[in-house]
């Protein structure tokens, strides 16, 4: 059997066949784990001559009253928006600042390599109470299963499903999109078309959703020639437009499922010598600052991100984390000008 004055907690693991969570969770001696399982690894730290750090030793106790705040950086888009990051942060900080905790905020690139590996040294590292993991990256398996197994309490936010494990918060993706679809059809337009989002986004795969809901409440039949297919960028939403304006008959509305796609349309639409929203209404979602700053300003569907972390936070801070429960925080529309009644002709 090999030594190691070095040897490391994912070492002891391999060994033992065991996770990392279980090996913290052994060194920590917390109750929950098998007795012959148990065995298997204090033989792997004996014969590793294995010796935890104090990071190591309490990731599962004596933990620093601090949240850590995990989302996607938005300096990695098109056109960067900090205004959900904004909103997310304001949450985050009421839940900290009424409960007397510190908040530690980590912008991640989700499709750098080895961000799983550089999360879960920064957890083990800042030994934080919890964990709040903001989509796309609460989506994404890789990133959920390295922030587990350090141990560290965590709520996913906007997941996009139920979890069977954890848990999360979320809005009403579903309902609030077949609401604006709705409001929609309330304007007279039954050539409504939807621009989906990135499919690694599985709380927009929601909303896509919705909107065939509104259709089918509306009786009006579905039809694959008004969905196009975008990635959540301005760029996706210009090009998708684009196509659905060729058609015979193109659509009097468009819905986006992000508001950065929904600024791609109204750019299609004065490429064309279209005037929003006379000859085409334009809806997003989100409610980022981009929408406000649009002309006409962008009608779309307010995303309570500031009230969906101010939850998530108190959850891990108050230790009321019930094991697949999701929380529901409902969102709003917004009406603004780029949407009205439709044309006549």
């Amino acid at each position: 059997m090999r030594h190691s004055l070095k040897a490391t907690i994912n070492d002891v693991a391999n060994l033992a066949g065991v996770s990392i969570k279980t090996v913290s969770r052994v060194v920590n001696n917390e109750p929950n784990v098998r007795s012959d399982t148990r065995d298997r690894v204090e033989k792997a730290i004996a014969d590793l001559s294995y010796r935890p750090n104090v990071s190591a030793r309490n990731l599962a106790s004596d933990r620093a009253r601090l949240i850590v705040l995990v989302y996607d950086d938005p300096a990695a888009y098109e056109a960067p928006s900090s205004g959900y990051v904004t909103k997310m942060q304001e949450g985050a900080l009421l839940a900290c600042k009424d409960a007397g905790y510190e908040l530690l905020i980590q912008p991640c690139n989700y499709r750098e390599r080895g961000l799983s590996e550089q999360l879960r040294r920064l957890v083990e590292y800042a030994r934080p109470s919890g964990v709040v993991i903001a989509a796309p990256l609460s989506n994404m398996p890789r990133i959920v299963k390295a922030i587990d197994e350090t141990g560290v309490p965590f709520v996913t936010v906007s997941r996009g499903q139920k979890s069977r494990r954890h848990f999360s918060v979320a809005t009403n993706d579903r309902e609030i999109s077949k609401e604006m679809t709705l409001h929609l059809v309330s304007e007279g337009h039954k050539r409504i078309a939807f621009i989906c989002g990135n499919p690694e986004h599985a709380a927009v795969a929601n909303r896509f959703d919705g909107y065939k809901d509104g259709l089918e409440e509306a009786g009006i039949k579905f039809t694959s020639k008004y969905v196009c297919e975008g990635d959540n960028s301005i760029g996706s939403g210009e090009k998708a437009a684009m196509k659905l304006l060729s058609l015979a008959d193109p659509p009097t509305a468009v819905f986006a499922a992000n508001d950065d796609m929904a600024a791609g349309v109204m750019r299609a639409a004065a490429k064309r010598g279209l005037t929003v929203p006379d000859d085409l209404s334009v809806a997003g979602c989100d409610d980022i600052s981009l929408a406000r700053q649009v002309y006409p300003a962008l009608t779309t569907i307010r995303q309570p991100f500031a009230e969906m972390v101010q939850a998530a936070t108190s959850a891990l801070i108050e230790k009321k984390l019930p094991p697949g429960q999701l929380e529901l925080v409902p969102g709003s529309l917004s009406v603004r000008g780029s949407t009205g009644p439709a044309p006549k002709s």
